[in-house]
């Protein structure tokens, strides 16, 4: 079995999970040597960590919007090399593609189930190119905090948790770690939303989803990720919504390309590969379509064909992947 914090010693990253720990953020920022920061969160983020901008050489609101475009507008205004970023992935991987730009680390104070804080994936700020990918050194995961939204958002981000293990689980980098996270991380996850939400064990819904980004950070992303990734960023679409429509599809289309793997996962869910769609969908609360969260049928072919040229289809993904299975996923998910 592995050892997740060996995983993550090796990754360069420290992950400290308990209750109780988004109010003793300050505290715990100190205990790890982060007395000197900026922070870059939201006005919702930050009244659930009122002490946190106090103890910030300055506080820097992410604005709503594409990542690149909201890490260029705060970019010239960051000064330190130490960026604590509070909030969903959309503020985490701001930060990393300001650190990204400017150099320095992140510390990450996740608030949703997002894979950000674990991840080196992430776009870059307007304007800027080449850079590599940064990865939070430091995150610190409340329970509570993390699991804290209303049941469909919640269940929403769950199901963009278990795409980064589903995903992770056949391409070329794939091995017996990272499958083992997968999994481990798929079952608690499904088992965690099988509970009643007043009884739910937060704790292991926020292990299970740590689990499939520590898996997603090392064997990377296929199909379900290109096609994701490109509607949100084509179509304006929410991103944990937007992955709660297209996985029980994305994962169907695997079936045939990665039966083995694929099976694995539905057993780790609670069934069986003729069932995975209807057991996703139940999952995350019910189907989930494309047009209900704001994607318009015109936007449709721009993803399209800008899905079929990213690398990570042909490079990542099992089996020749044409514009017509892409469409058939579209399709049924709109």
């Amino acid at each position: 079995m592995p050892d997740p914090s060996a995983i993550d010693a090796e990754a360069g990253r420290r992950v400290l999970v308990r209750e109780g720990l988004l109010e003793e953020a300050t505290e715990a920022l100190t205990e790890e040597g982060w007395t000197e920061f900026e922070l870059l969160s939201t006005e919702r983020a930050v009244a659930g960590a009122p002490r946190l901008p106090q103890a910030a050489a300055s506080t820097h609101q992410v604005a709503a919007g594409p990542v690149p475009d909201a890490a260029a507008a705060i970019l010239e205004q960051i000064g330190s090399e130490r960026l604590v970023a509070l909030g969903g992935g959309r503020v985490i991987d701001t930060a990393k593609a300001i650190a990204a730009v400017r150099g320095g680390e992140v510390a990450a104070i996740p608030t949703t189930l997002s894979g950000a804080p674990i991840t080196a994936i992430h776009r870059l700020p307007t304007g800027h190119e080449g850079a590599s990918g940064v990865r939070p050194s430091l995150v610190l995961a409340d329970p509570v905090a993390i699991t804290a939204a209303p049941e469909p958002q919640l269940r929403a981000t769950a199901m963009n948790a278990l795409a980064h293990g589903a995903d992770s689980l056949y391409t070329p980098l794939a091995d017996s770690t990272s499958r083992w996270l997968s999994l481990h991380g798929a079952e608690l996850v499904a088992r965690s939303l099988d509970q009643a939400a007043e009884e739910r064990d937060a704790s292991a819904l926020t292990e299970g989803a740590l689990l499939c980004a520590r898996a997603v950070d090392r064997a990377g992303i296929a199909l379900h990720h290109v096609l994701g990734q490109t509607t949100v960023r084509i179509c304006g679409t929410p991103h944990a919504e937007t992955y709660a429509a297209l996985l029980p599809l994305t994962m169907e289309e695997m079936r045939g390309r990665a039966p083995g793997e694929v099976a694995s996962l539905a057993a780790a869910i609670g069934t069986d590969p003729a069932g995975i769609r209807q057991r996703i969908e139940q999952l995350g609360g019910g189907r989930r379509r494309l047009s209900e969260i704001g994607a318009e049928r015109a936007c449709l072919e721009r993803t399209l064909e800008a899905a079929v040229a990213r690398p990570e289809l042909s490079q990542m993904t099992p089996g020749e992947v044409s514009r017509e299975d892409l469409a058939r996923v579209l399709e049924a998910a709109w």
